[in-house]
């Protein structure tokens, strides 16, 4: 789960395992593997090392 923020700036925490794209629009638009859409201030990039970074974390408790 990686916790992103809306153009209005309230707080949305996305499971990061159903993105199936972003694009910058200039907006960054996420596209949900179930077709729904999220625009969020954060750019791709951003995103991307929010994904790494909880995949990291996530990867590092399975081997405690």
């Amino acid at each position: 789960m990686i916790k992103l923020k809306r153009l209005n700036h309230s707080e949305v925490i996305l499971n990061c395992e159903i993105i199936e794209l972003i694009e910058e629009t200039p907006d960054t638009v996420i596209t949900l593997v179930n077709g729904h859409k999220i625009v969020v201030k954060e750019t791709a990039d951003e995103i991307i090392e929010k994904v790494i970074a909880f995949k990291k974390k996530i990867h590092a408790i399975s081997q405690d």
